[in-house]
C-alpha cells in the first residue's frame, strides 16, 4: 500500500507532496495538470517498472530532483529514496517490489493495460496492448496470458466454470442500469478468417459478440477480464510456489470514465470496489484514480468515507501547479459538482448563457453594465439574448421576468 509520496523537480511543479488514504484517492483537476504523471510514478514506486520512458526531471533547480516514497511492505512502513542520475539517466535507488504485498493493476486511458504481481512477474510487469489483453501476450516465448478471447471461452467450457462465474458476475456488476443488464451468450463463429470461437454477450436489444462492442463496453469487459484473469493467475501462482495469496489489490486508473455514457459514469467506480470484494473474502483494494467527471464524483456520495477516502484536486496558481486536498462535501448532483471549487464553473452552462445571465443579474441589481459586451447593456438586448440561449423551462427566468416587471412597474409610475 502506497503511504506517502513527495516529488522534488519532478513533474510540472517544482514540489508534490502526497498522503494517500487507505482506500480511495480521487484526483481531478484541469488536463495537463499532472494527473497521469502521478498514476505513472506511482505505478514506478510500488512496482519498480516504467510503463514507458522514465520520469524525466526537471533540469537547472537549485535542488536535486528526488521521489520520495513511503510503502507498506511486507516487514512494516519502509521509506525509500530515489534521486535521478543525469549522467547515467535514470532513477537511483528503485524501490524493491519483492518486498511488497500487493497484486497491482495500471488501467491507462489509451486502453492499455498493466499487471503486477509479486508471485509471478517478481521484477518486471506485464503490460498489455488492447491486442494483446485480447489476443494473448507472450514473453521469451513463453505464454504469459491466453487473451481474453481463449479464456473466456476455455472457462466457459469447464465443467467447475469457477473463473468464468466470477467473470459473469463482475461483468453483470458492471451493468449501469437493471434495464440495461448485460449477460454472457454462447461463444459463436463469426468470420471464415478466424476459426475461433467469439464470446458474445446479450444485451436488452439482442446477442453479439464481443468483438463488435462499442469502445466503452470493450474497456468495461476488459478491465472485467483482467481483473478476473489477474486474481486467478495469482491463486495458480500461489498454489504452485505453496505461499499464501496476498490480500491486497492496488487499482490505478486514468480517466476511469473514459468511453462511457453518463449511465456508466454514474456506477462505474461504486461497482468496481464492490467486484473486488468478490475474488476474495476481506480482501483489501487501495485505488488511484483520475477523473474529469462530475457524475463519477457524484456516485460516491453514498460511499466516500472521510477515515478511509480523500479528494485532490490539481490547481494552477499563477505559474505553479499545486496538488491539494480538499475536503469532502456531497454537491448533491452533477450541477452542484460542475458549479462547486472541483471545476470551478460559475454555471454549468455554456459560455454565452453564463455571460448573458451574468448581465442579467447585474442588470437587476443596478450595477454597471459597461463591463458587458455592447450586446448585453440595456434590458432590451439581455432579454433578447436571453431567449436565444435558454430554454423555456429554465430556472432563472422567473426571477428575471418577476424582478423586470417590477422595475419597469416603478419606473413607469415615476
Amino acid at each position: 500500500m502506497l503511504k506517502e509520496l513527495h516529488l522534488r523537480s519532478v513533474g510540472p511543479s517544482s514540489q508534490f507532496d502526497v498522503e494517500f488514504a487507505d482506500r480511495l484517492n480521487i484526483f481531478t483537476g484541469d488536463n495537463g495538470l499532472g494527473k497521469s504523471f502521478l498514476l505513472d510514478v506511482a505505478w514506478w514506486v510500488i512496482t519498480g517498472n516504467w510503463v514507458e520512458q522514465p520520469a524525466y526531471p526537471q533540469r537547472n533547480t537549485e535542488k536535486p530532483p528526488e521521489i520520495i516514497s513511503q510503502i507498506s511492505a511486507k516487514d512494516g512502513v519502509q521509506d525509500y529514496e530515489s534521486r535521478f542520475n543525469f549522467s547515467e539517466q535514470q532513477w537511483t535507488n528503485v524501490p524493491s517490489p519483492t518486498e511488497f504485498n500487493e497484486v497491482v493493476i495500471f488501467v491507462r486511458v489509451d486502453g492499455t493495460f498493466s499487471v503486477f504481481d509479486p508471485l509471478r512477474s517478481r521484477e518486471s510487469a506485464y503490460n498489455f496492448t488492447t491486442d494483446t489483453l485480447w489476443n494473448g501476450l507472450k514473453l521469451k516465448r513463453k505464454v504469459i496470458c491466453n487473451g481474453l478471447i481463449q479464456d473466456w471461452v476455455t472457462w466457459q467450457n469447464q465443467p467447475q466454470k469457477s473463473p468464468f462465474q466470477i467473470l459473469s458476475n463482475v461483468i453483470k456488476k458492471l451493468a449501469p442500469h437493471p434495464d440495461e443488464w448485460i449477460e454472457i451468450g454462447e461463444p459463436t463463429r463469426v468470420s471464415i478468417d478466424d476459426v475461433r470461437d467469439i464470446p458474445t454477450i446479450n444485451l436488452p436489444y439482442g446477442n453479439i459478440p464481443i468483438t463488435q462492442a462499442s469502445a466503452g463496453m470493450k474497456r468495461i469487459l476488459g478491465l472485467a477480464y483482467l481483473l478476473v484473469w489477474t486474481w486467478y493467475e495469482h491463486l495458480k501462482a500461489a498454489e504452485l510456489t505453496q505461499q499464501e495469496p496476498m490480500n491486497q489489490i492496488v487499482l490505478l486508473i486514468d480517466e476511469i470514465e473514459s468511453h462511457l455514457h453518463p449511465r456508466w459514469q454514474r456506477v462505474i467506480l461504486p461497482s468496481i470496489l464492490s467486484v473486488v470484494n468478490q475474488l476474495k473474502p476481506n480482501i483489501t483494494i487501495q485505488a488511484l484514480v483520475t477523473t474529469h467527471s462530475p457524475l463519477v464524483l457524484a456516485s460516491l456520495e453514498p460511499i466516500f468515507d472521510e477515515e478511509q477516502d480523500k479528494l485532490f484536486l490539481f490547481e494552477l496558481q499563477g505559474n505553479d501547479v499545486e496538488l491539494n486536498e480538499v475536503f469532502w462535501t456531497k454537491q448533491g448532483d452533477t450541477v452542484g459538482w460542475l458549479t462547486s471549487e472541483i471545476f470551478g464553473l460559475k454555471q454549468a452552462r455554456s459560455q454565452e448563457s453564463e455571460t448573458a445571465i451574468e448581465a442579467a443579474e447585474a442588470w437587476m441589481r443596478d450595477d454597471d453594465s459597461y463591463t458587458f459586451p455592447e450586446h448585453l447593456r440595456t434590458q432590451s438586448q439581455i432579454h433578447q439574448e436571453l431567449q436565444r440561449l435558454l430554454p423555456g423551462h429554465d430556472p432563472f427566468w422567473p426571477r428575471w421576468i418577476v424582478t423586470a416587471e417590477k422595475r419597469n412597474s416603478r419606473l413607469s409610475t415615476s
